[in-house]
């Protein structure tokens, strides 16, 4: 059994496709407490964003950012969901 302290990101996921092709992956080798931290950030800033575009008309642009800001987020996610259901690295 592994202690959640040690698990780190596998760095298995991409984002961003572009022609069927990824153009970021998450980092392997980060602490999935700082990952998760990092991805609660980017979901905060997201969410900002968001719902500026949606009171102001003149924001459109708002809503592409927020719209990056989650696929980074989600893909952040995803790969400690990978981390976390390998076998051996459950921690209950």
């Amino acid at each position: 059994m592994t202690h959640p302290k040690d698990l780190k990101t596998p760095g298995l996921t991409p984002f961003s496709y572009h022609s069927d092709r990824p153009l970021f992956r998450v980092n392997s080798g980060i602490p999935i407490s700082e990952a998760l931290s990092h991805a609660s950030d980017l979901l905060h800033v997201a969410k900002v964003l968001a719902e500026d575009a949606a009171m102001i008309r003149s924001t459109d642009r708002y809503a592409w950012a927020s719209c990056y800001l989650q696929d980074m987020s989600k893909a952040v996610i995803d790969d400690v969901v990978k981390v976390l259901e390998a076998p051996g690295s459950n921690p209950a």
